[in-house]
């Protein structure tokens, strides 16, 4: 039965609990390395409130142009069109019943994420 640990984060420096709990669910899980960052580090860094290697800003989405398949208007999409699908402005998208959350997806790529 595994024990305690005590391991220290690697942003603040503090030292902190791996307890067996934790340990055992790491291991059902797959995880194969040991958590490098305390709880409160963890989830400042999840929160997006920075830590020592994550800032928490991202930079400005590149946007391409691309001709709708389906209307031919202009559409912005944060992709490289590669020509093999067909790409939809956001209108069309919605008529033909993108942008639900349900999982399915049509195949063909939107100016919508």
């Amino acid at each position: 039965m595994a024990t305690d640990e005590t391991l220290r984060c690697r942003d603040c420096g503090r030292d902190f609990a791996f307890t067996a709990g934790e340990q055992k669910f790491f291991e059902e899980r797959g995880l194969m390395h040991k958590p490098a960052r305390c709880p409160e580090c963890r989830q400042a860094r999840k929160n997006g409130m920075g830590g020592s290697s994550y800032s928490g800003e991202r930079a400005p989405r590149q946007m391409y142009t691309a001709t709708c398949s389906n209307c031919g208007q202009e559409a912005q999409v944060p992709f490289q069109p590669r020509g093999d699908k067909p790409v939809y402005c956001s209108d069309c998208y919605q008529q033909m019943g993108g942008g639900s959350r349900s999982g399915s997806r049509s195949g063909g790529y939107s100016s919508r994420y």
